[in-house]
């Protein structure tokens, strides 16, 4: 898969479960995800691995957000099934963006810290956007945004280990140099 490819289903992905759950259509957004990751796995040099490093994200991202809302620091407007448990859309969009760790993020393999910082940043700028859209709503703010910014710092790292580890696309990008 192109890298411009990579980027343009991540953001089609992503507005589409925001405004899908902001617009009560929580089942959208999934359904956008799960083309992309089923595109992501097609054109990848090694699918297993890469399907191995989407659903770890999931579960990562499933116990992060899960966290959040359990402490009451952020509510859902749509998709959560299980109280107290992240919804659906949410755990797909951070299988979605595992799709990215080794193709449009891979030049943070070897800039941890820099994607710690920016992690620490950008990851609680997106729930931002997310909660301007109706899709997610800060209870406590402060904490919330505070949770976002030390979870993503940390969160952001040990999921581009994880994806130098179950990299299934790196023979792929090689080839498309050539």
């Amino acid at each position: 898969m192109h890298l411009l490819v990579n980027v343009v289903a991540f953001k089609i992905g992503w507005m589409s479960s925001v405004l899908g759950a902001a617009n009560n259509i929580p089942s959208l957004g999934p359904l956008v995800v799960m083309i992309a990751i089923l595109l992501h796995l097609y054109f990848s040099r090694d699918p297993s691995r890469e399907l191995v490093l989407v659903l770890i994200a999931g579960a990562i991202g499933a116990i992060f957000d899960s966290a959040l809302l359990s402490a009451g620091w952020v509510n859902y407007s749509t998709g959560v099934i299980i109280g107290g448990v992240a919804p659906y859309w949410m755990i797909g969009m951070w299988m979605l963006f595992a799709t990215t760790l080794n193709m449009a993020m891979r030049w943070f393999h070897s800039n941890l810290w820099l994607a710690a910082l920016l992690g620490g940043a950008l990851g609680p700028m997106s729930y931002y956007f997310g909660s301007k859209i109706g899709a997610i709503m800060f209870v406590e703010t402060f904490n919330a945004l505070a949770a976002l910014a030390v979870g993503w710092a940390l969160l952001m790292p040990l999921l581009l280990l994880l994806a130098r580890r179950f990299d299934g696309v790196s023979m792929q990008l090689e080839e498309s140099r050539i």
